[in-house]
């Protein structure tokens, strides 16, 4: 079993017909919460930003009358707020939780291990190698992808949307004093519309990513993966 921490067993069970298990406490209540909350925020996010940027056909009747747009952009914006802030919640959590809940913020690039467990990942998903590497965390390739992938594009559409919104508060609102510096990086407020849609594509192919590696190392791999975000604990079964 690899990972880049003292590896602590809080448990040695058997599984269902004799299996030997090893069963491990890695994700904590708070890291869970935050996870489903903002699965649930992203899917949000994702349709009302679609709809807002491709937006559905006019209908016939007094335009006072038809508030639909209006609902979907609540919707968005709703979304995002609780978006950002479980996301804070997520990056002060890193600060007092275990030594996983770092693993979404950094990536420990100066250890040859690492890169040797992400050459080895990349074969892995490439059907290249027979037998998967176990980490109590996520695995080296894993690590880059939520960073490079997620927390980074996160970030980015936390900024870009608080600019965005400040727009429509006004230069004297709390979005434009803390966003509003994004408007000297990108001075075109078109473009960067342009570049939130475009973040969201990413967040998109993310999750299809994540979910595909999730569900994929369920079944193939010895350890389990959905249980764990849901129950914190993740278990390895024995090799034979």
């Amino acid at each position: 079993m690899q990972d880049y921490a003292p590896l602590v067993i809080s448990a040695d069970t058997t599984g269902k017909r004799g299996v030997p298990r090893t069963t491990v406490y890695v994700y904590e209540a708070p890291v869970r919460l935050w996870h489903w909350t903002n699965a649930g925020c992203i899917v949000i996010l994702v349709v009302t930003g679609y709809l807002i940027g491709a937006p559905l056909p006019t209908t016939s009747g007094e335009a006072a009358d038809k508030f639909l747009m209006g609902y979907i952009r609540f919707a968005h914006f709703a979304a995002a707020q609780t978006f950002a802030l479980a996301f804070l919640m997520r990056m002060l959590w890193a600060f007092v939780g275990n030594y996983y809940s770092r693993q979404l913020f950094y990536l420990p690039v100066w250890k040859p291990r690492f890169w040797y467990g992400a050459l080895y990942e990349t074969a892995w998903y490439l059907f290249l190698v027979k037998a998967p590497m176990k980490y109590v965390g996520h695995n080296p390739l894993a690590n880059i992808a939520m960073v490079l992938m997620f927390t980074t594009s996160a970030l980015f559409m936390i900024a870009t949307g608080g600019a965005l919104y400040s727009e429509a508060k006004g230069i004297d609102s709390i979005q434009a004093t803390l966003f509003g510096w994004m408007f000297y990086i990108f001075p075109n407020s078109q473009e960067m519309h342009a570049l939130h849609h475009a973040g969201m594509w990413v967040i998109i192919l993310f999750v299809m990513i994540h979910v595909y590696a999730a569900i994929r190392e369920d079944i193939v791999s010895r350890q389990t993966m959905i249980s764990s975000i849901t129950t914190g604990h993740r278990s390895f079964r024995d090799d034979d």
